[in-house]
């Protein structure tokens, strides 16, 4: 039978919390005096646009019936906090050698360093987005899309908490170390960079942020999803609640695209022309660009094809696939092979390999299948309007970085290609300074309640259940 902890946050703590910090005093000093320099990075790097309060989402209960509070806050007055989600006190490791036993409530000693620096890297993505959207506040498009903003860089700061909990409360000195320098690096710096290249690129306008939201915080919502699988069950639940959060991202990103490419039809259909450039909004042509450099870099943040490591963190206990539970299979993979996207014989192919070292192309490939969906929506956007026109995901060959098509270039339909063509064609492939001025160009602020950026389609629905017109954000 499961048992469930209580699952309210308690307020009343300097640092919101269920997972019972009062009685903790060790561990509560501890955060507490990570907390001024948490306040100072945010004041530092955080949103740059001042505003009297927003309207936001704060997560106050971690259970089935109704989880977070609606209200204007004042940015500076959020309550980050530490939320796990309810514990199963029968819950079992579900694969890896360790397959049935009980899952850990202390860190096993001999993954120590391996759970640590899962830990890390997952902690170290969730400032660097806040840190790349640091000045879109002030090109927002209408207050609806600013006040999304907020909700989520206020989101990626409390996940950024979700992290350093775990380092505190599990990992001693070094675990405290470690949540000291996810605040000393920074997206893009040259002295100190964030871990993974994709946390380092500029979201230097809205149609890149879109992008991210929908290419890359995808990419997050995947390796939650295996971490949720851990069997070290702190880490397994805090994972757990994070995705609750991270679905409003996405949904930012994916109706964000819908509503560039909706605007952009109705300027082709107004104008009788597929350039809209001259009429104030973004061309397909370009969108396919943003998709094209967006979908290549997040592909990348999966790492390699084959991944000793990745196995034996399978193995081990500590990071399972993508829905494990609903696999058809042993959990423990020993004895199966897997087909994973290779070069072979100069041609975009696949090889065989042992399942477990094939595990990152497991995982790539359920992301890839969740991104098609939403190519094939907004492509309904298109077929509705009647344009013969498509939006599509390039070959996982393209503008790769990392991996097995690291070395070659490949166009987007995965053709392998000398570099010099690359070279002469990959303008028609990725944003040019060009196609970069322009969308920057459009990128006016519009910060009067129910007005919009005429480059972007009003939402279909507001937050909330508020309109539209709602004062989503008091500047």
């Amino acid at each position: 039978m499961a048992t469930n902890t209580a699952s309210a946050a308690d307020y009343g703590e300097k640092i919101p919390n269920n997972v019972g910090l009062r009685e903790d005093r060790r561990l509560q000093r501890a955060l507490e005096s990570w907390q001024p320099d948490f306040l100072n990075w945010w004041e530092s790097m955080g949103p740059a646009l001042p505003t009297q309060d927003v309207y936001l989402r704060t997560a106050v209960n971690v259970g089935r019936e109704g989880w977070a509070h609606f209200g204007h806050v004042a940015m500076e007055d959020y309550r980050w906090g530490i939320f796990l989600a309810e514990r199963d006190g029968d819950r079992r490791i579900g694969f890896g050698a360790h397959k049935g036993e009980p899952a850990w409530q202390k860190v096993p000693g001999e993954y120590r360093a391996d759970l640590q620096r899962l830990i890390v890297i997952q902690g170290d993505t969730e400032p660097a987005s806040v840190e790349q959207q640091r000045n879109l506040g002030a090109t927002a498009p209408s207050l609806y899309d600013l006040r999304n903003l907020f909700q989520v860089n206020v989101e990626e700061g409390r996940h950024l908490w979700a992290m350093v909990y775990l380092l505190h409360a599990h990992f001693g000195r070094e675990g405290r170390e470690e949540a000291e320098e996810l605040l000393h690096r920074n997206s893009g710096s040259e002295e100190s960079p964030r871990i993974l290249g994709a946390f380092n690129e500029e979201t230097p306008d809205w149609l890149s942020f879109f992008m991210f939201t929908y290419f890359t915080d995808r990419d997050g919502k995947f390796q939650l999803g295996t971490l949720k699988e851990s069997g070290f069950d702190p880490l397994s639940r805090t994972c757990e609640f994070m995705l609750k959060e991270e679905a409003h991202h996405m949904m930012v990103g994916t109706t964000g695209i819908d509503r560039v490419v909706e605007r952009t039809v109705q300027l082709m259909k107004e104008h009788d022309t597929d350039d809209v450039t001259a009429h104030g909004a973004i061309s397909l042509d370009v969108v396919q660009k943003y998709l094209n450099f967006h979908y290549s870099v997040s592909l990348d943040l999966f790492g390699s094809e084959t991944s000793s490591n990745v196995a034996n963190y399978y193995t081990a206990g500590l990071k399972g696939r993508w829905m494990e539970g609903r696999r058809k299979d042993d959990h423990r993979l020993t004895d199966d092979a897997a087909l994973v996207d290779a070069l072979v014989d100069g041609a975009v192919g696949q090889t065989e390999v042992a399942a477990l070292t094939g595990l990152n192309t497991d995982l790539r490939r359920e992301y890839i299948a969740d991104c098609q969906s939403g190519v094939n929506r907004w492509n309904r956007i298109l077929a509705d309007a009647g344009l013969p026109q498509r939006l599509y995901l390039p070959s996982v060959a393209f503008n790769r970085k990392v991996g097995a098509f690291a070395g070659i270039e490949a166009a987007p339909d995965g053709e392998v290609i000398p570099a010099g063509e690359w070279e002469r064609r990959k303008d028609a492939w990725l944003p040019t300074e060009v196609d970069k001025t322009h969308v920057r160009s459009l990128m006016r602020p519009v910060h009067e309640r129910g007005k919009i950026a005429a480059w972007i389609a009003p939402p279909r629905n507001g937050i909330n259940g508020k309109p539209f017109e709602y004062e989503y954000v008091r500047l």
